[in-house]
């Protein structure tokens, strides 16, 4: 069993913003020498996501509106109380997935015809990091 971690940096020019991240992590996974495994991918920040769709401008649109109905900003978030002015990033978080588990075969990433890879920034303009862990065997 070989385990290989690396972390992508971010700093995003707004503070809402959808990554593209698929080269990056597939090339991690490249580097890692796993031939056969799981690539785990997770955003170190809780207003932040990573999840798996299609690349496609319109998508990603409608991705940010569906959210903004959901979990609209606002200023009446109890989470504000404590100064914080990012309650509905929070909530945009958990609507998408936190992190995820990415198949690895014959030394890549094993997604589906259009399956991408992205990271979801919700109160951005600041350093974020997220985590690559590839585990598997050569």
């Amino acid at each position: 069993m070989k385990s290989h971690t690396e972390y992508l940096v971010f700093e995003t020019k707004k503070r809402r913003e959808m990554v593209h991240i698929t080269d990056k992590v597939e090339e991690i996974v490249r580097k890692s020498g796993v031939r056969d495994g799981l690539c785990f991918v997770s955003p170190m920040h809780i207003t932040a996501a990573v999840y798996v769709n299609d690349l496609e401008s319109g998508l990603i649109e409608d991705i940010g509106k569906w959210l903004e109905e959901l979990a609209p900003a606002r200023p009446d978030y109890k989470h504000h109380q404590t100064g914080e002015d990012n309650g509905d990033a929070h909530l945009k978080s958990l609507l998408l997935h936190h992190e995820t588990t990415l198949p690895v075969t014959n030394g890549r990433l094993d997604l589906g015809t259009w399956q991408r890879v992205f990271y979801a920034e919700f109160d951005g303009q600041r350093r974020k990091r997220v985590i690559v862990k590839v585990l598997g065997v050569e």
